[in-house]
């Protein structure tokens, strides 16, 4: 009899920008997440729009041929930029990482800058400085994750690792309540217990 070996859940968190565009790539192993790569792309300074989202766009396809990541995690774009001019350009950067990741048919998720710093450090106005040092003690890493970019990126993998983790318990527990025709309503009250254990 022959078994299958299960791929392993890869996560990208990826940091977008037009300048740097950081990525983290998190590995869920029964010991936690593990990072297995972390850096920065960077587009030519000073060059074009459309040569900046192209860097972007090759080295993101690039980061995924070789991660082999399973899912990615991206930062919300904020509607609510002083300068319009730079929600826009924030935008295009977006959207080419969001077509490299459909490229490789993976799914992507996006997370509010205030909801990772608020899941990671319980403060959602959380300084980068902060982040950084949750981020070092949530991955066990001996020094922090330089630059922000690259912590940021980190950062949004991690949420999405334990958001993901809170709905398959949310889903265990209410799986657990439904009725039965053959046996009473029982609730799972392991899943809950655990579910309590890993809410911030």
């Amino acid at each position: 009899m022959t078994t299958t070996a299960r791929t392993p859940q890869r996560i990208l968190g990826i940091d977008p920008g037009l300048n740097i565009t950081g990525y983290g790539l998190l590995e869920v192993t029964d010991r936690g997440p593990q990072v297995v790569a972390a850096g920065a792309i960077r587009s030519t300074s000073g060059a074009s729009l459309v040569s900046r989202v192209r860097d972007i766009h090759h080295g993101l396809v690039q980061v995924i041929g070789e991660g082999r990541p399973t899912s990615v995690a991206l930062e919300e774009l904020y509607s609510h930029y002083a300068r319009p001019k730079t929600a826009i350009l924030m935008g295009h950067a977006r959207g080419v990482i969001c077509l490299a990741a459909a490229e490789s048919d993976l799914p992507v998720a996006h997370y509010a800058a205030t909801q990772i710093k608020k899941l990671l450090t319980g403060n959602g106005r959380a300084p980068k400085s902060q982040m950084q040092l949750a981020i070092r003690h949530e991955l066990s890493l001996k020094e922090l994750p330089e630059p922000a970019d690259v912590a940021d990126a980190l950062a949004i993998a991690l949420c999405h690792y334990h958001l993901g983790r809170r709905n398959a318990l949310f889903a265990a527990a209410g799986a657990s309540s439904r009725p039965s025709k053959s046996r009473p309503r029982v609730l799972d009250v392991s899943a809950l217990a655990a579910l309590r254990r890993n809410t911030p």
